[in-house]
């Protein structure tokens, strides 16, 4: 199936966010200040993969349960969300059930193409633990509106490299045979590695040439890795640096360089998920590294989406104004709003982007209240 381009989310009664509606783009860049809501909006995404693997009230009880998760001040007790990928759009209500979890109020598909005037909309159910999209796409088949919902919801892909500990998932064994998409967690990025080295496919050769080489722009000391699989067939993620040819573990990178590693692997492989979305993703790099960053993330949103979080002056000084998505809380709201670019024109004859908002000129700092340009 081909990628669908989400146009909008719209978000009620989650967590900080009582009610938003933000337009979507290719590239969507999240800045504000601790605590506006930036890595609310993240969560909503990853409660949206999860509603695609049935794993719905398994992210609900891993995130406190359902109080945790509705929006105290909002007025219905329910969480609602929308997206819009024309020609399709999907509803999921979701209220608070025992036991903390989460059932569906009802669960919304449509659809609005050609032929059709008017939307065609169906309720897939109410009262359920778990989505009924499945079921649906059983019963309707694999090119059924269902079907297409499906893949935009497995689309929908929350990655977190920050974990460097001496356990973290991306220094632990894993089975070669796990490698056709990185995990949200980097666990199987050794695996992966192996199969874009090993494959006989162009794209995968190129993509690993490509991988060792931004590391090696951020990271010179890095020659490439080692990649052999024990005899239960497991691999783990290894390394040698320039002119040495000893072996190092994942335990003897610095954590920013691993991390980078991390974020080359996703986001320079050859197919990337329809929407990727990184929380702060310049954690612990060097300025140099983040501008590398920026490259490819921009690089990633020419054939998928991608959504970031940040508080880098740096990483959003790569970007432009329309790229930009200011959170801030009002009234202990999460408000989002877009820049507007044609009142910044003057200001960045002068000054950067990062530097504007340094300012409080585009809003989104401690305190703000919206940007002097809408005062």
């Amino acid at each position: 199936m081909t990628q669908q381009r989400l146009t909008s989310i719209e978000i009620e009664g989650f967590t900080s966010i009582r009610s938003a509606r933000v337009e979507l783009g290719a590239m969507n860049v999240l800045i504000g200040a601790n605590g506006a809501g930036k890595s609310n909006f993240v969560q909503a995404f990853e409660l949206l993969g999860r509603i695609s693997e049935d794993l719905l009230n398994l992210f609900v009880g891993r995130n406190g349960g359902a109080s945790a998760l509705i929006n105290d001040a909002a007025d219905t007790s329910r969480i609602s969300l929308k997206l819009e990928a024309p020609p399709n759009s999907y509803q999921a209500h979701l209220a608070a059930a025992p036991g903390e979890e989460l059932i569906f109020d009802e669960e919304v598909i449509s659809y609005h193409g050609p032929g059709h005037d008017q939307p065609w909309t169906r309720s897939i159910g109410r009262g359920h633990r778990e989505s009924r999209l499945n079921d649906v796409v059983e019963e309707r088949g694999s090119n059924s509106v269902a079907s297409h919902i499906t893949e935009l919801l497995q689309g929908c892909r929350v990655y977190h490299f920050h974990d460097t500990s001496v356990d973290a998932p991306v220094k632990r064994l894993s089975p070669t045979a796990d490698n056709l998409a990185l995990r949200a967690d980097a666990g199987n990025i050794a695996a992966v590695l192996l199969r874009l080295r090993e494959s006989e496919d162009r794209a995968d050769k190129v993509a690993y040439r490509r991988i060792v080489g931004a590391i090696r722009l951020v990271a010179p000391f890095f020659r490439d890795f080692v990649l052999q699989p024990d005899s239960t067939d497991r691999i783990l993620l290894r390394w040698r640096r320039q002119g040495s040819d000893t072996i190092f573990s994942a335990n003897q990178m610095s954590d920013g360089t691993l991390r980078f590693v991390c974020l080359a692997t996703l986001l320079l492989q050859p197919e990337l998920p329809a929407l990727v979305v990184l929380d702060e993703p310049e954690l612990g790099l060097h300025p140099v590294a983040i501008v590398q960053l920026a490259d490819m993330l921009r690089l990633a949103s020419t054939h998928s989406q991608v959504l970031i979080a940040t508080q880098s002056v740096t990483l959003m000084n790569q970007f432009s104004a329309e790229d930009l998505i200011v959170v801030e809380q009002r009234n202990g709201d999460s408000v989002f709003t877009r820049p507007n670019k044609a009142a910044l024109e003057t200001w960045l004859d002068e000054y950067s982007l990062g530097e504007l908002w340094e300012k409080n000129i585009i809003g989104g700092q401690p305190g703000s209240m919206g940007s002097v340009l809408d005062a």
